[in-house]
């Protein structure tokens, strides 16, 4: 149990930074790299930021269990 409980929170953690990135690169305020297909994308914005939000649930979830 202890192993599902750290497993989940390093992929809450994980998947909250992604969607935060996901966020920052579909809204164009993290351009990086510059070639990549997500800028100035506005549905990477959502994507992103459900990603993130489904990170939040998985880290509070793993502090509960």
């Amino acid at each position: 149990m202890n192993i599902l409980k750290i497993g989940l929170f390093v992929i809450g953690i994980l998947a909250t930074i992604s969607g935060v990135v996901w966020m920052g690169q579909g809204s164009g305020y993290f351009p990086y790299p510059a070639q990549s297909f997500m800028i100035n994308q506005t549905p990477w914005i959502l994507r992103g930021a459900i990603l993130a939000v489904l990170g939040v649930i998985g880290v509070i979830v793993s502090r509960r269990m």
